[in-house]
């Protein structure tokens, strides 16, 4: 695509000086005269002219967006409302309705204006926490009733420094109190504490023009939806947000989550991954190299903590992690060691069990097929190999296998399939159908492409079930989106992602743009963005849908719907969901493993639901008792009901202990296994189904 560059004249006229604040007390501080390039006003200028010709949605930059703009710029460097002054927001607020302006003469000082006054913020309470913590921990507090509000997004904006300054010191006793009740003694906390604070200065003082860019543009572009992306040249060579970390790295796709990094994805077969000690929402506060001293990343840009992450392939990187399925006050984290290598095609390929059910004093076997990931070789493929291994080619081997051993039926397990091939999930769909529609691509100026299986007759005809959950994206939305329009398969499980949009990398003078620019239609005409693919019968999700997935992302594009391109057929599955999903509701109710997942998932949301936390001591350590006795009786309620032996306390995993290959039988995983006993329902209220 062409590079859109401003005249001379316009480029060089930024006016600067238009905006200028009032006298601050500050003191000089080492970020005080960055200023825009002129190679960034250039790039913002073309930013602007890709995103007004090449977006998907072409939403007008006015007035309305640069609300958007403005408030999202003030969530994004303060979102729990505990640096910026109310006084600070009556001044950034004469400019609200004023950045589509500001962006459209290449004006990037209000940007700077604001972002440099955050830095200010940050810098005086870091300063108050040391001035705080050099008083001793134990000189601390704990034994006063005081309360400290943890739900800050709608907390009125602190009046004055006063006001600002005990918010920091309920915040610094909090830290202080986490860390007494995750087993660390005073020294311990004092010493990791101030040393986290001050090497947060000193990364304020490195803060650079690039830095103050990178936020200001990348949240513009993150106003038109969260996969359009500013990347800095910095991080266009090294860093994806919405990529995994590829070669030399983990396998597991990260975002900020305020202070901290986030888990957001684990890649399949992934080092992270085959730890089995990680999951999606996990933070991750620390990161080592081998057996070197750990490094407190709290407070470090993603990109940054993704560059310790990285390494050489063979090396081991160390993480620090608070699990998701913490309290929401419980600090206690675990260190998971990670070798860093790259995820090997044969490792992500698709593999097959047998499930083995008892209904009705019947014996049956079902065929599973876990498709981790949507591959092909493109290197063998391109070069004309035979033998080039792709997804679809896998489980037709499979699905031959499976037949011959005489199986009743198959569940395909897409849960954490992140996607990959859009042509393997195009070649995998005609495995099950005729042939016809797969998948329908619309650009921006409103044309439909058509993806088709153009192959008469299907390979597999089948009783078939697909498992999905929150991580099934892109690619395997596709797939099972087919599945369910063409009323081929049962879909079982959970809502999934919800990405059903196509992005493009565009290079600019400085930096890259990456832009969304077409969407994804099932060939029912509905789209799989936002909503993703909804169950025919679903299951409790045990992952949080207002944390991950796409609707959980800022100014998401919407669901919607075009022509479709089949005609609606007789959906053999509907005259039975109603009683399939009461037999299921029946049979989870005294289920062991689905209780547990119910009563964790409902202590889960109980403890989400408190807005403040205590800072005192035997309060908080009451409520840590009263919590881990909660989850130990749980954990036992399931125990007893398998007869299992009861757990007297709950078990801490081994940190430095490397995971066991994951030996799980079919039937010992519950999702899966209440999945082949609504198949096999299915096939016992509709006997002609397995006849096809």
């Amino acid at each position: 695509m062409k590079h859109f560059f401003p005249s001379t004249a316009l480029a060089l006229c930024i006016g600067l000086g238009s905006l200028a604040m009032s006298a601050s007390t500050f003191a000089a501080n080492s970020w005080d005269n960055l200023q825009p390039d002129r190679d960034e006003v250039i790039a913002s200028l073309n930013i602007v002219e890709l995103l007004k010709r090449h977006h998907y949605s072409k939403p007008p930059l006015n007035h309305e967006r640069s609300v958007i703009i403005y408030d999202a710029y003030i969530k994004l460097l303060d979102p729990s409302h505990s640096y910026f002054l109310a006084s600070d927001i009556t001044e950034f607020d004469k400019w609200k309705s004023q950045f589509d302006d500001f962006l459209k003469a290449g004006d990037l000082n209000a940007g700077f204006v604001i972002y440099k006054r955050y830095l200010d913020r940050v810098k005086n309470q870091l300063d108050f926490s040391i001035a705080m913590l050099d008083k001793g921990v134990d000189k601390m507090d704990f034994t006063t009733h005081e309360t400290l509000l943890i739900d800050r997004k709608d907390a009125p904006w602190p009046k004055n420094d006063a006001e600002l300054d005990d918010l920091w010191r309920k915040r610094v006793m909090d830290e202080v109190l986490r860390m007494k009740i995750a087993g660390k003694d005073n020294k311990q906390i004092q010493d990791t504490l101030t040393k986290r604070y001050k090497n947060q200065l000193a990364r304020l003082d490195q803060t650079r023009s690039e830095d103050i860019f990178q936020a200001y543009m990348n949240n513009f572009a993150m106003s038109y939806d969260p996969h359009t992306n500013y990347l800095s040249p910095d991080n266009a060579e090294n860093f994806d947000i919405n990529m995994s970390l590829s070669l030399e790295g983990i396998g597991a796709v990260l975002q900020s989550d305020n202070d901290q990094v986030k888990i957001v994805r684990l890649v399949p077969a992934g080092p992270a991954d085959k730890t089995k000690q990680l999951a999606p929402a996990d933070k991750i506060i620390g990161v080592a190299q081998g057996d070197k001293e750990m490094v407190d990343v709290v407070g470090w840009r993603l990109d940054e903590v993704v560059k310790l992450i990285r390494g050489a392939k063979g090396s081991v990187v160390r993480l620090d992690v608070i699990p998701h399925t913490n309290a929401p006050n419980d600090q206690t984290s675990k260190i998971v060691s990670i070798t860093r290598e790259a995820v090997k095609l044969e490792e992500q390929a698709a593999k097959k069990s047998i499930l083995h059910l008892k209904e009705d004093g019947k014996e049956y076997k079902l065929g599973v097929i876990d498709v981790p990931a949507f591959y092909l070789d493109f290197k063998a493929f391109r070069a004309g190999d035979p033998d080039y291994k792709s997804t679809t080619r896998d489980v037709k081997k499979l699905i031959t296998e499976l037949q011959a051993e005489k199986v009743d039926g198959i569940v395909i397990d897409l849960r954490n399939n992140g996607g990959g091939s859009l042509q393997e999930a195009t070649e995998l769909t005609s495995l099950f159908i005729d042939k016809g529609p797969t998948v329908l691509v619309r650009n921006a100026d409103g044309k439909v492409d058509v993806l088709e299986d153009e192959n008469p007759g299907a390979f597999y005809k089948g009783p078939l079930a697909l498992l999905v959950n929150r991580l099934s994206a892109s690619a395997s939305e596709i797939f099972a989106g087919a599945m369910q329009d063409y009323h081929r398969a049962l879909i079982i499980g959970g809502q999934t992602f919800g990405k059903g949009t196509v992005q493009t990398i565009q290079p600019l003078n400085h930096g890259e743009l990456k832009l969304t620019l077409a969407k994804f239609y099932r060939v029912s005409g509905q789209s799989t963005q936002h909503q993703g693919v909804l169950p025919d019968v679903a299951f409790p999700s045990i992952i949080d849908t207002k944390e991950i997935g796409e609707s959980a992302l800022p100014e998401s594009m919407p669901w919607d719907t075009i022509k479709p391109s089949i005609k609606p057929a007789t959906d053999p599955f509907k005259p039975y969901l109603d009683k399939l999903k009461a037999d299921h509701d029946a049979r989870v109710l005294k289920d062991p493993d689905f209780i547990y997942i119910r009563d964790r998932l409902a202590l889960a949301d109980s403890l989400l639901n408190e807005k403040t936390v205590s800072l005192n001591e035997a309060e908080r350590r009451a409520q840590h008792a009263d919590i881990e006795a909660k989850q130990l009786a749980i954990e036992n309620a399931k125990r007893k009901a398998k007869g299992q032996e009861p757990l007297k306390e709950m078990k801490k995993e081994d940190e430095d202990a490397m995971a066991e290959p994951d030996k799980t039988k079919p039937e010992d995983d519950a999702y899966l296994a209440e999945t082949g006993r609504i198949l096999l329902d299915y096939l016992k209220q509709n006997p002609a189904a397995d006849k096809q």
